[in-house]
């Protein structure tokens, strides 16, 4: 059964244009709707009503039960990376350009009504994990929602790197890098890249080569659970490779270093109106044929 949610935290990208705007708009509405509302604290800065309770963003997951994400699919990919861990549940408004992640216009406020009641679709995305030892220790870790990605320290540089899935050796490659994506991740960067579109609810993680220098070297996808394990050459000392993950953080990764990526615990509880339908979103921002009758 679906809960209803009580106190709502609110977290916008007030860099973006418009966005000012939406957050106004948001905070009177759910004000009006007698919820009790908490601002992030940067983007209470760009609010007009200075009286509402303010937290930092490391805090939101500990206080909210709803967070609502005003911005586009980058901002929410921030917002996701501070509440994961309490699994809060995240709505996104669209005010970005893509909006594979924040499917509500800033018109359809009244959406969020139905959804504070309890009408709503609830999806579970989950988060990759990874961690970077060289000669024994630890030297960087992080987590993605969309993929981690190796890619050069030096552009442009070919890396020379090997992969293993659960211990067994799958290839040595040399590409520009290679990007490990969430099926939330396969519309991101991997699909640039040239990889599939996997449908959110797969339990799968794919593997997309970055320019290699074998034409047979082709996207994989793997089930999800598997641990994978990339090993920068210990022969490339010229230039080290780095691994971003959603391209937050950037990790130097000298040669020899062992690179470990697996699925994370925590999930993301994303939020969606009834009405929310996947294909629809794929077709309208992919610019996808329409039916032809």
């Amino acid at each position: 059964m679906a809960i209803t949610f009580k106190t709502i935290g609110i977290i916008g990208r007030v860099r973006n244009s418009g966005v000012k705007e939406t957050l106004n708009a948001l905070v009177n509405y759910l004000c009006e709707s007698g919820v009790k509302v908490i601002i992030e604290s940067e983007t209470a800065e760009s609010l007009t009503d200075s009286t509402l309770p303010t937290i930092a963003r490391g805090e939101l997951g500990k206080h909210c039960d709803l967070l609502i994400v005003v911005g586009g699919d980058g901002s929410l990919l921030n917002a996701a990376h501070a509440v994961v861990d309490h699994e809060t549940p995240v709505l996104g408004i669209n005010r970005g350009s893509l909006g594979f992640l924040t499917d509500i216009l800033p018109t359809e406020l009244d959406k969020i009504k139905s959804i504070l009641q309890g009408e709503y679709k609830l999806e579970k995305r989950f988060l990759l994990s990874s961690h970077i030892e060289l000669n024994g220790k630890l030297i960087g870790q992080g987590d993605a929602l969309n993929e981690v990605a190796v890619i050069p320290n030096v552009v442009p540089h070919m890396l020379e790197f090997e992969i293993y899935i659960d211990d067994q050796f799958v290839c040595s490659q040399n590409s520009d890098g290679l990007i490990v994506a969430t099926p939330t991740g396969s519309t991101a960067y991997a699909l640039s890249g040239g990889g599939p579109i996997l449908h959110p609810q797969l339990d799968a993680i794919v593997l997309v080569p970055m320019f290699p220098h074998t034409l047979s070297s082709r996207p994989i996808v793997i089930e999800a659970n598997q641990r994978i394990t990339i090993i920068i050459s210990p022969n490339d000392s010229d230039s080290s490779a780095r691994l971003t993950c959603d391209g937050q953080a950037y990790i130097t990764t000298p040669a020899n270093s062992r690179i470990t990526i697996q699925k994370k615990t925590k999930q993301l509880h994303l939020i969606h109106p009834l009405d929310y339908n996947y294909y629809e979103t794929l077709r309208s921002k992919l610019h996808w044929g329409k039916k032809l009758h």
